[in-house]
């Protein structure tokens, strides 16, 4: 097992490239983008190093702007040059049950590495290990159920490789995409890192809610590769499919929670300065639910997280994070008052004016960047305020259409938003399905959430983070 170096920097000959979606101004002096978003001004020597858009670690200088451009989420590392030898990674499956699944977990793998699968307790363990067998995998037996987080421990506590990767026996990925995906374990500041889970139907004539979760799976975090903590457009990764440095899962997934463990890992992994990343350029296929109450009921199970992670994690949980400013405008837009749109241009025109403290004085179009940014930020707090009306807070926002019109008024402007986000992605074909799934996978969500606040005699799962002015 080996060991990740005190003070980790990245290596000579390393490279990264800024992203396409970064605005470049000022004749590329400045930088805007990343997430959160970051205005970043580059002096004289940085801009000798970044060469097309890529800096190639060669000293501590360039190592730490490589380091910097990584960490705002400007810029992407190039793996091109990385080799991972399949000796190097051990996969660890868990499962209970499910030999069907799990065979075809072990066939998309298949021989070039080393597994481990590890049986929770299944009540057919002969079918499972008839599985293992037949694909040449190691059975690692559980005598007593303990759920997901224990069967990954109990099989990386037998990793003896410098690598590990996790997957699910409901999810299919290929040993080629595993060793592309530990090619970022080549900086060693990363502690893990994770693919596009995407949802896969494999019923021969998929319905209606396997094809929505198809186009909308819980587990597919988007299609931007970026660096993964509290905050930032990814802020956690699946369990589903990861693959990780053995050498800082000490401890490995905390084995009392049943849901939200994966969350959990990432987030205690940033809190000790390590770093996560999210590549969507893989893909793993997961599985969807087979019924409509499985479906919903993973949703509803994913929302019981929440209450546990608060009472870890604090503020890492809030379901929306937003600018007092922004706050007010974004309800505005929702309630659509009279009085509205002088609120709202009052309230941009204040984020304006915060965003121009952080863009360079001397910056050509400064005034009309900061009043993008600040309209930008509207759009964003509009969205938030619409998912908390219609997702994270429908319960006491329901109760409140039974007797209000302002309160219906704006669960109305948020399924409008709602309708508009989701248009891009579908089809007009698909759009009833697509709109009837949203509904639902925000009900059963929300009920889970609320569920495990009751639980928990606190709010705190379901709060709000206000930002200071800065």
């Amino acid at each position: 097992m080996t060991t990740a170096p005190a003070d980790p920097t990245l290596p000579d000959g390393f490279r990264v490239r800024v992203r396409r979606d970064v605005r470049r101004l000022d004749d590329g002096r400045v930088l805007v983008g990343g997430s959160p978003l970051r205005v970043i001004r580059l002096g004289e020597p940085a801009q000798r190093l970044l060469h097309r858009d890529e800096v190639r670690v060669a000293d501590r200088t360039s190592a730490a702007l490589a380091e910097r451009l990584l960490g705002a989420n400007v810029a992407d590392p190039v793996l091109d040059d990385q080799r991972v030898d399949p000796a190097d990674v051990t996969v660890v499956v868990p499962v209970r049950d499910r030999a069907a699944q799990l065979d075809r977990c072990l066939r998309a793998i298949g021989p070039q590495l080393h597994v481990l699968v590890v049986d929770d307790a299944s009540h057919d363990p002969a079918a499972v290990r008839e599985v293992v067998l037949r694909h040449g995998a190691h059975l690692v037996p559980l005598a007593v159920n303990g759920g997901p987080a224990v069967a990954r421990n109990a099989g990386l506590r037998q990793v003896r490789t410098p690598y590990v990767a996790f997957v699910d026996s409901d999810v299919r990925v290929t040993a080629a995409t595993l060793l592309r995906l530990a090619r970022h374990l080549s900086d060693p500041r990363v502690a893990l890192v994770g693919p596009l889970v995407a949802g896969d139907a494999t019923s021969a004539r998929p319905r209606w809610f396997e094809r929505f979760d198809e186009r909308a799976s819980s587990l597919a975090l988007g299609d931007v590769a970026c660096e993964v903590r509290p905050g930032a457009a990814v802020a956690w990764l699946p369990s589903a499919c990861l693959v990780g440095r053995v050498a800082d899962l000490a401890g490995g997934f905390s084995e009392e929670m049943r849901v939200g463990e994966d969350v959990d890992l990432v987030w205690r992994l940033v809190a000790r300065g390590r770093t996560v990343r999210y590549d969507p350029g893989e893909r793993a296929d997961h599985d969807t639910r087979t019924t409509v109450r499985a479906w919903l009921g993973r949703k509803h199970l994913y929302g019981t997280g929440g209450a546990p992670l608060a009472a870890r994690h604090g503020d890492h949980t809030a379901v929306a994070v937003l600018s007092p400013a922004m706050a007010v405008a974004g309800a505005a837009v929702l309630l659509r008052r009279r009085w509205s749109a002088p609120v709202v241009a009052l309230a941009t025109l204040r984020a304006a004016r915060l965003v121009e403290r952080s863009v360079p004085a001397d910056l050509p179009g400064r005034h009309a960047e900061s009043a993008r940014l600040a309209v930008r930020g509207l759009g964003w707090a509009v969205r938030q305020e619409s998912a908390l009306a219609l997702r994270h807070w429908w319960p006491p926002v329901l109760a409140a259409c039974l007797v209000s019109r302002t309160a219906r008024r704006m669960v109305a402007t948020a399924l409008l938003v709602d309708t508009l986000q989701a248009l891009p992605a579908t089809t007009p074909r698909d759009l009833p399905a697509t709109l009837l799934g949203r509904r639902l996978d925000d009900a059963a969500y929300g009920a889970g959430l609320w569920t495990g606040a009751l639980r928990a005699r606190s709010l705190r799962c379901v709060g709000v983070r206000l930002l200071r002015s800065r």
